[in-house]
């Protein structure tokens, strides 16, 4: 019994499970390489296809790294302020380097180089490294955390049927969303339109109607009056 035991086994050892998903998650950040660069470029970048259970287990790891090196960018743009663009062995730098100026950057950078060194030490490749800090990083500056989705394949993998599913970048394949134009409909062509005029014309029918009828009423009355006053004279 595993009882209150975290995470799934994936039928490894500690050691080989640890390499494992070290292996998927230096394997998603180097899919974010150039294709000029890279002999084997992926057919999507920022996106890898493996098992379901493997990639609900790797995508913690994925998470915290981006995290580690999304909290270091303040401290590298801090450290660019004190930096120089000489050569390194050059006079130019040898000097900057035994000057105050790099006492500051080394002040200032040292927090980024201590996450530098804690991603190499969860990934283990240092090329995955460099991608992480240098193109990943930067476009999660604003999001905070949810970096990676799963989506889940709806065919299983051939020969044991297991389950597969992606492992990707939010942001890279979203759907583009666009807002539907309402139809524009003229005011002339409208049956409400139409039917609210016939509805007032035939209010003012109804208010005339009354007034006309007290008229020929009043009228009668007096035709009444008259041929009385006739008959007693």
């Amino acid at each position: 019994m595993r009882h209150r035991k975290k995470g799934r086994r994936l039928g490894r050892s500690s050691s080989h499970r640890r390499a494992l998903l070290r292996n998927l998650a230096s394997a998603l950040f180097l899919t974010e390489r150039d294709a000029e660069f890279d002999d084997n470029a992926p057919k999507v970048k920022g996106r890898i296809e493996t098992t379901l259970p493997k990639a609900k287990e790797v995508r913690p790891l994925v998470e915290k790294c981006v995290t580690i090196a999304r909290n270091s960018l303040q401290y590298t743009r801090a450290a660019e302020e004190f930096s120089t663009d000489a050569e390194r062995g050059t006079d130019q730098w040898k000097s900057w380097r035994s000057s105050e100026q790099w006492q500051k950057w080394n002040a200032a950078i040292a927090p980024a180089v201590a996450a530098r060194r804690r991603a190499l030490q969860l990934l283990g490749d240092k090329q995955a490294v460099k991608v992480l800090f240098d193109e990943v990083a930067p476009r999660f500056e604003d999001r905070n955390g949810g970096y990676t989705r799963i989506l889940k394949l709806a065919t299983p993998r051939l020969g044991d049927a297991g389950a597969r599913a992606l492992l990707e970048f939010v942001g890279e394949n979203d759907r583009v969303t666009k807002k539907s134009e309402k139809p524009a409909f003229s005011t002339d062509d409208t049956p409400e339109s139409g039917g609210g005029e016939s509805n007032a014309a035939s209010d003012v029918q109804d208010e005339e109607a009354p007034e006309s009828d007290a008229n020929e009423v009043q009228d009668s009355n007096e035709e009444e009056t008259e041929s009385a006053e006739k008959s007693e004279d």
